[in-house]
């Protein structure tokens, strides 16, 4: 793959008794956005890094065994090629950082009724068939 098609940035769905985390951004891009936690890559990491790196930052948690669900295309021109992850396997307390307004599990009723970034609830439930869960 050209370096145009391989990820820029990634995002964790995290998973747990068939709820989904999602966040509330408070700063572009997706300001006042449910969506996932992540971020751009930094230089020199891969995209599992990245994603590991972006939770500890925006939530205080450390993720195990990030299985890669898809990679989305966001933002004018697909801007981000976001690798997005989905893991059960977790751990620590949530304490969302200065970039984060809000933070909740989610179910598949609530999505309805929040605006999130494009076709989020399609990303959920492929993060959860990769896990072998239903969403």
């Amino acid at each position: 793959p050209s370096m145009t098609d391989l990820p820029n940035a990634a995002s964790v769905a995290l998973v747990r008794d068939g709820k989904v985390l999602i966040i509330k951004r408070a700063y572009a891009p997706y300001q006042n956005l449910w969506t996932f936690p992540g971020g751009r890559m930094d230089p020199g990491e891969t995209v599992e890094q990245c994603a590991m790196r972006e939770l500890q930052e925006e939530l205080g948690i450390t993720i195990r065994n990030p299985q890669l669900a898809m990679v989305q295309a966001l933002g004018r021109d697909g801007t981000y090629r976001l690798a997005v992850f989905a893991t059960t396997d977790f751990s620590g307390v949530i304490r969302p950082s200065d970039e984060i307004i809000d933070h909740k599990w989610a179910d598949p009723g609530m999505l309805p009724a929040l605006r999130t970034t494009s076709r989020l609830d399609e990303v959920i439930r492929e993060c959860f068939r990769v896990l072998g869960q239903s969403w």
